[in-house]
C-alpha cells in the first residue's frame, strides 16, 4: 500500500473495500450493469426520500412513481446550509466535505459518505491504471492553487503525498517554460494531468522548441487531460509534442469522473457509479442529468451539471460519451433563431488562427446576437486576408452576417483556479 492509499485509510475511507466491491460491478456484463443500475437508482431515491427531510421537500409528500417525474435538482437547488441538506445519521464529522469550485458561477458545499468516497477512488484508480499508471506513479501536474497560507500547505502536503511535482498555471512565460522543461530533464515523470489549455500551451510551446517531451523524459507514459474542453486539435498537438498517448477526464468535483477515455478510444462512461440521463430541452439542446448511486449522505438525484453532452454505446455493449459538447448556458445563440454548441465557434476560430503561426492562447466572447469578440495572445497581429478567412468560415460553419472583433492582449485572464473558459456568452439569458 502506498503512502497516498494509506493516508485514505486513516481518513476512515476503506479503498481495498471499495476496489472490492467495485471489480464486482466492472465484471457484470452490460446488461446485467445496466439492470443492476435500474435497481440502484430508485434505491437511492429511495433512501433520501425516507431519510433526508430537506429531500423529501423539494419531491413532495406524493412519492413519483415514474422516475422523469422526480425533480430536477440544479446547482441552485444546493445553495443551502450543508446542514439541512444531509441525510439523517450524516455530519461534518463523518463525511467527506468539500464544495464546487464554482466555474459555473453556482459555487455550493457538498458531502459524500465515507464508502461513496472511497469507491469514487477506487473507480479512479481503475481507470488510470488502464493507461500502466497507479494513484502515486510520478506525475507533473498543471493546476491551480490556493494562495492563502492554510490551504496552500494543504494543497503542497497532498502534492508530496501523492508524488506529483505540481506546475502553477497562473504564468506561463518563456522562463518558466523553459523551467518546465528542465524538471522533465531532471525527474523520472510517469505521466501528466491537469487542465487542457495550461498543457496545450506548453505542448505548442515544445513545438516551437522542436522539443518531444519524451524524447528527454523516456519514463513518461500518458498525459491525462481534465476540467476544460479538449478538441481534437488539442489532442492532436499534446501528442505530438509529448509523444505520447493522450487521455480525456471528464467529471465534477461533487460527482467525481463522469467519463474516462480508454486505451481504445472510448470514452467509458462511470456507470458504475452514476447513472445518467439526457433531457431535450424546448430549444432542441440536451441537458446531462446525473444522480450518484452511492451517495447516502447528500442527495444528487437527477442532478443538472449544467453540461451538454452526446452518448452512444460501443462494439462491447458499454456506453460511451461520443461528444462532450460543453457548458448549456454557453451555446452561441444566432440571429436566425439556430443554437450551436460553443466548441463549434471554438473549433472553427482555431483551425484558421493556428494555421497563422502567430497564435498563442485566445477565448471567444459572444457580446451580441450578431457580434463575436477574440481576445487573442499573438506575437503579430493578423492581416486583413486572414480575419477575412475568418468571416467566410464563420458564414460557412455558422450563418453569414456575423461580426468579429479582434482584441489583443498580453495573456488570458484565469479563473481563480487557474482554468480558461474558451467560449463564453455575455448576452443575458
Amino acid at each position: 500500500m502506498n503512502i497516498f492509499e494509506l493516508t485514505l485509510k486513516l481518513q476512515g475511507f476503506k479503498l481495498g473495500k471499495a476496489e472490492k466491491f467495485l471489480k464486482s460491478i466492472i465484471d457484470l456484463s452490460p446488461p446485467a450493469l445496466y439492470e443492476w443500475q435500474e435497481k440502484k437508482k430508485w434505491e437511492i431515491f429511495n433512501h433520501h426520500y425516507n431519510n433526508n427531510p430537506f429531500y423529501k421537500g423539494i419531491v413532495g409528500s406524493t412519492k413519483p412513481q415514474k422516475w422523469e417525474d422526480l425533480p430536477v435538482l440544479n446547482k441552485r437547488d444546493l445553495q443551502n446550509p450543508i446542514e439541512e441538506m444531509m441525510a439523517e445519521g450524516y455530519n461534518r464529522k463523518n463525511v467527506y466535505l468539500s464544495n464546487t469550485s464554482g466555474s459555473s458561477g453556482h459555487p455550493f458545499f457538498f458531502a459524500k459518505d465515507k464508502f461513496s468516497h472511497a469507491l469514487a477512488w477506487a473507480l479512479i484508480k481503475h481507470r488510470f491504471s488502464q493507461h500502466g499508471v497507479r494513484l502515486n506513479s510520478s506525475q507533473v501536474r498543471f493546476y491551480g492553487i490556493p494562495l492563502n497560507k492554510k490551504s496552500y500547505l494543504a494543497e503542497k502536503l497532498k502534492d508530496r503525498l501523492s508524488n506529483r511535482i505540481r506546475f502553477q498555471v497562473f504564468d506561463l512565460s518563456e522562463k518558466v517554460l523553459e523551467g518546465f522543461v528542465n524538471t522533465f530533464r531532471q525527474n523520472k515523470i510517469e505521466y501528466i494531468y491537469g487542465y487542457t489549455s495550461s498543457i496545450a500551451y506548453f505542448a505548442r510551446f515544445l513545438k516551437e522548441k522542436g522539443i518531444v517531451l519524451k524524447d528527454i523524459c523516456p519514463s513518461l507514459k500518458v498525459c491525462i487531460v481534465t476540467s476544460e474542453l479538449c478538441t481534437d486539435e488539442d489532442k492532436a498537438l499534446i501528442a505530438e509534442a509529448f509523444g505520447i498517448k493522450v487521455a480525456i477526464e471528464y467529471g465534477s468535483s461533487e460527482l467525481s469522473v463522469l467519463g474516462f477515455e480508454f486505451p481504445s478510444g472510448d470514452m467509458i462512461c462511470s456507470d458504475e457509479i452514476t447513472f445518467f440521463e439526457n433531457v431535450t430541452e424546448p430549444d432542441g439542446t440536451t441537458r446531462l442529468l446525473c444522480t450518484s448511486l452511492f451517495n447516502k449522505a447528500f442527495p444528487l438525484i437527477r442532478y443538472s451539471i449544467g453540461d451538454s453532452v452526446d452518448f452512444d454505446v460501443n462494439a462491447n455493449g458499454r456506453k460511451i460519451i461520443s461528444r462532450i459538447n460543453g457548458r448549456v448556458n454557453d451555446f452561441v445563440k444566432l440571429p436566425s433563431g439556430k443554437v450551436a454548441a460553443g466548441f463549434t465557434f471554438y473549433y472553427v476560430s482555431r483551425s484558421i488562427l493556428e494555421s497563422t503561426g502567430c497564435l498563442r492562447e485566445f477565448v471567444v466572447r459572444q457580446t451580441r446576437l450578431d457580434t463575436f469578440v477574440l481576445d487573442v495572445v499573438a506575437t503579430e497581429k493578423l492581416s486583413k486576408e486572414e480575419i477575412e478567412d475568418i468571416h467566410q468560415k464563420m458564414a460557412m460553419y455558422l450563418e453569414p452576417g456575423l461580426n468579429i472583433e479582434i482584441n489583443y492582449v498580453d495573456k488570458i485572464a484565469r479563473k481563480a483556479n487557474g482554468k480558461i473558459q474558451h467560449f463564453f456568452s455575455e448576452l443575458e439569458a
